[in-house]
């Protein structure tokens, strides 16, 4: 896995929920006739009511209370000391002094985010007889408002005061994590929060902070927003933290970890040429494991989830050739994922505040089902063709196949590259071909496919039709990120030849294992197929072959043991 270059912005509100909810002017009923006017601040309300003391002192303790002086407009929903007692606020108290002195940033201490912020909302909300909507609280989570309850706990008769309203609760409103907190709260699931915890980043939002005064030129802000990024969600295509979106996460326990991980670290070894090739082994063998089990439920019906479960990277069939070469390629997409033996069976349901944590039993995603794929590099496609020996090649003729050519349909993407000898020469042709993305230390069974003459032209000659022999080697880098000499090459093929007027997928070796792989968006490719023809002078004037060669693709197939 490259250096990830991207940030997720963790929705911190919708404003548009919160001023639909704002200024409400329904009948109230008979408790809320009317609100209690109180003309300081919410920190003076919040210490004039002797029933919040426990809460108060949590705020001050925290720092909270210069929040509520501010002019920025809060709603307060704070629970009264029968629910939250002078031991429960000395326990957070101490909780957020030590994570304080072990240097936890105040937006990321417990208490903070899941105590003091699950109480407090940005605005100023009323609410009435009808109320029955949701808002969201300064941490980020929705909670359902009413009349008489917020998050699912009564409330009582707001006093509005010049920045806000103050409600109180008869009970602390629990705090739901999503699924990206939850797995940090799992002792289970260490290995894999900590893997992705360690890409979290905070970016200050100037767009969502509140300006103040300006010093020396530079705004200084009331209340200064930053959001979280993560680089891993670009990766795995899942924002684990949004409120607002629903996900379902295969999270491998730490038995899962340790069995796995171990295992995919072998496929990520890089050559000594590699910048931060162990940091890249490290996060990609982790990365492999996790990639292909979060799944969006948008994209996952109740219904067409029974059948098939599409995690966030499977690539809709339309685009499938584009990405793999194959519109046949069905990875990250799993069938009938709830019987016996598919990747939602025996698993711990966790429900979180974005969706579900999933804790499988067992590991029931395959690796061919994910990052053991098959490679289909395509002869036509600039990237692929590293280069021709100019003396006796000419440059590739790129081929499309005609509609109401016979050989439609039957040569990938109807294309193909067509390689002759160079204007005089009289001496065999030479292609080298680059082949991305492969792995370390997995067999592959390397396949050639050629076209017939006929796929170009259906009036072609019979000498142009004629097959061709060729020879075939395969370079890749050694430790020390050098290609070989042509002598060190690996030789796959002495001779093989092609069958006239007809599409050959030629086997050109089996369980081939390549020391250092080239896997990762921007790797250069390492691995390269030299084809030369290996047809004689006399083998041309008596017609039995030619030196013409049209490459459809070569493919790098997984081995599988017979």
């Amino acid at each position: 896995m490259t250096r990830y270059k991207f940030s997720n912005i963790k929705m911190l509100g919708a404003l548009s929920i919160a001023l639909g909810i704002m200024g409400c002017t329904d009948t109230w009923d008979d408790h809320y006739q009317a609100t209690d006017s109180f003309g300081g601040n919410l920190w003076e309300a919040v210490n004039a009511n002797a029933d919040l003391s426990n809460f108060a002192s949590v705020v001050k303790a925290c720092g909270y209370d210069s929040s509520l002086v501010s002019s920025q407009m809060f709603t307060v929903f704070a629970p009264v000391n029968s629910a939250f007692s002078a031991d429960d606020a000395s326990q957070l108290i101490a909780s957020y002094n030590e994570q304080k002195a072990k240097g936890v940033k105040k937006k990321d201490n417990t208490v903070v985010k899941e105590f003091i912020q699950n109480h407090i909302a940005l605005y100023n909300y009323s609410v009435s007889s009808l109320s029955n909507d949701s808002i969201v609280m300064m941490n980020g989570k929705y909670l359902p408002l009413t009349s008489a309850s917020v998050g699912g706990q009564t409330m009582h008769l707001g006093n509005t005061v010049g920045n806000g309203v103050l409600y109180t609760v008869d009970n602390k409103v629990e705090y739901s994590p999503n699924v990206f907190e939850y797995l940090k709260k799992d002792a289970d699931l260490d290995s894999v929060a900590n893997f992705l915890y360690a890409y979290n980043k905070y970016e200050f939002m100037p767009s969502l902070s509140v300006p103040g005064d300006i010093v020396d030129g530079k705004t200084h802000y009331l209340d200064s927003v930053t959001v979280l990024s993560n680089e891993t969600f670009y990766e795995l295509s899942a924002k684990l933290t949004t409120e607002d979106s629903t996900y379902w996460m295969l999270a491998p326990t730490n038995e899962i970890w340790d069995t796995y991980v171990p295992e995919y670290e072998q496929y990520f070894l890089y050559d000594k040429s590699v910048n931060k090739r162990d940091s890249l082994q490290y996060a990609n063998a982790r990365m492999a494991l996790l990639k292909g089990a979060m799944f969006s439920r948008t994209n996952n019906s109740d219904e067409a989830v029974k059948d098939s479960a599409m995690s966030t990277l499977s690539i809709p069939y339309s685009w499938r050739r584009m990405y793999y070469g194959t519109f046949d390629a069905r990875y990250y997409q799993y069938d009938t994922p709830f019987a016996a033996g598919g990747v939602f069976a025996d698993v711990e349901k966790i429900t979180c505040s974005n969706g579900m944590v999933m804790k499988p039993r067992t590991w029931n995603i395959d690796k061919k089902q994910t990052f053991f794929q098959t490679i289909i590099a395509e002869a036509e496609t600039s990237e692929r063709l590293d280069s021709v020996k100019q003396a006796t090649t000419s440059a590739p003729t790129f081929i499309n196949v005609n509609s109401s050519n016979p050989f439609y349909n039957k040569l990938s993407g109807n294309q193909f590259a067509q390689f002759s000898p160079a204007r005089g020469a009289s001496q065999d042709i030479m292609m080298v071909f680059n082949v991305p993305g492969v792995l370390s230390n997995l067999g592959y069974d390397i396949y050639l496919i050629t076209a017939p003459a006929l796929a170009a032209d259906t009036l072609a000659s019979p000498v142009e039709r004629l097959g061709t022999k060729m020879r075939i080697k395969l370079a890749y880098n050694n430790e020390m990120g050098k290609q070989p000499t042509d002598k060190e090459m690996v030789l796959l093929q002495s001779s093989i030849a092609t069958t006239p007027d007809q599409v050959d997928t030629l086997l050109l070796a089996k369980d081939v294992k390549i020391p250092f792989c080239s896997w990762g968006e921007g790797m250069t490719p390492q691995v390269k197929l030299v084809i030369e023809s290996r047809v004689s002078n006399k083998e041309v004037r008596d017609g039995l072959f030619n030196r013409i060669l049209n490459v459809d693709c070569i493919i790098f197939k997984p081995h599988e043991e017979e």
